[in-house]
């Protein structure tokens, strides 16, 4: 919002060009926000338009965050006009007061969301900031995250939005007291554009790098959390007793795929960190087995949501359990058509599910693509936000297809 407040030193009669930029943007972001929240909070939670609007609104916050940080730097480093000098005591004492109401609710609007989204319990989805930059929770929050909690976070958030819109209110009868009394006006001091030509010289800025560098350089220290939460990549090789006799060709393009649906629209993905030790014999199935090992971290998405969203406790739980294991044995069948047993262990947890695939022999390659279907409650993923599958389908299928070549002594 505005600075109206008697610096006196700055003489210009205009706000600079980038407090004019940042006033209108904030404000017509906020006044965006409100009713937009409003709105979705009363969709029920299975609603399809509910957690796109959720996440375009925690992403608009954030930037107000942002932007509400090089506000305060830029008007630091540029002073605001001096008060027109119309205006009585309580008149500045008023306007100086409301400003600075304006710069305390930018920046606890926004935190007080990133609070709530903290402490969700019964709709708790990552934060990615326009689909693109996964924005981690507030720390050290845990305890809020109840029922109690969890709702005085919303009370104050809420509150906090009508007395925002009340300020509004008593700003713009403000300004327009000031602009059509006998005192100076001054709502053409932050109109942009020709709109606001006559309202004398524009004051010179300076310290643009400062400002906006500063405030991305605090987006950039908070986006990058998620990324050093994430930690290195789980090592899948080794720790298998078992004698090998065949070896994954890797330039052959193995995958390990998964698929199911959410939201009435298909997503997909694959794990790209994971490793099999074979020892297959078609000639003696009895004797055979195959031990996989998966980095459940290494998991991505058709969409960055699904993919943040994979590596929550409730889900995949990449930072408490970092693989899981499947262990394939009582085989059957015969060239191509054979089938398995696969003995998954997740999060501690562990299910059979039959697995069927193709097997061809070349000489000394073989060439296996097999599919299998999980279910979700079976394996406890996903139980807390969405145990009757009204957003994500308790059906997985998953699919593998790899080339190996037989071990030579």
């Amino acid at each position: 919002m505005s600075d109206i407040t008697a610096t006196g030193s700055n003489p210009s009669h205009r706000y600079t060009s980038v407090a004019i930029a940042l006033h209108w943007v904030i404000a017509l972001a906020i006044l965006s926000l409100i009713p937009g929240g409003w709105f979705m909070t009363d969709l029920p939670n299975d609603h399809a338009l509910k957690e796109g609007l959720y996440q375009l609104h925690k992403s608009v916050g954030i930037t107000i965050l942002i932007l509400t940080l090089a506000r305060i730097a830029w008007r630091v480093m540029n002073p605001p006009p001096a008060d027109a000098s119309e205006l009585t005591g309580w008149e500045k004492a008023a306007s100086h007061a409301a400003h600075y109401a304006f710069y305390a609710l930018m920046l606890l609007l926004p935190l007080t969301g990133w609070l709530y989204v903290s402490t969700a319990y019964d709709f708790d989805i990552p934060t990615v900031l326009y689909g693109i930059v996964s924005w981690p929770d507030l720390p050290f929050v845990g305890f809020l995250a109840n029922e109690s909690g969890h709702g005085a976070v919303e009370f104050v958030h809420s509150k906090l939005a009508w007395l925002a819109l009340a300020l509004v209110a008593v700003h713009v009868a403000g300004a327009l007291k000031h602009e059509f009394g006998p005192e100076e006006g001054v709502l053409k001091r932050m109109i942009p554009g020709l709109f606001g030509k006559t309202g004398g010289a524009r004051a010179p800025s300076r310290g643009a790098l400062s400002a906006f560098g500063g405030a991305l350089a605090v987006f950039a220290a908070v986006a990058v959390t998620p990324v050093l939460a994430q930690g290195s990549a789980a090592d899948v090789s080794g720790g298998s007793e078992l004698e090998a006799n065949w070896t994954i060709d890797r330039d052959a393009n193995p995958y390990i795929r998964f698929s199911g649906m959410h939201d009435g629209s298909q997503y997909t993905g694959s794990f790209e960190n994971w490793d099999a030790v074979i020892a297959f014999d078609p000639d003696n199935l009895a004797a055979s087995r195959v031990e996989v090992t998966v980095d459940l971290a290494s998991a991505i998405a058709n969409k960055k949501l699904y993919t943040d969203s994979l590596r929550a406790a409730e889900w995949l739980d990449v930072s408490g359990a970092q693989t899981a294991t499947v262990v394939l044995d009582l085989f059957d069948g015969a060239e191509p058509n054979y089938t398995a047993n696969a003995a998954l262990t997740l999060k501690g947890a562990t299910i059979d599910v039959p697995l069927d695939f193709e097997l061809y022999f070349e000489g000394d390659e073989a060439f296996m693509e097999g599919e299998t279907v999980l279910s979700r409650a079976e394996l406890d993923v996903g139980m807390e936000s969405d145990p009757g599958g009204d957003w994500v389908s308790d059906e997985i299928r998953i699919e593998v297809s790899l080339a190996a070549k037989r071990a030579t002594d």
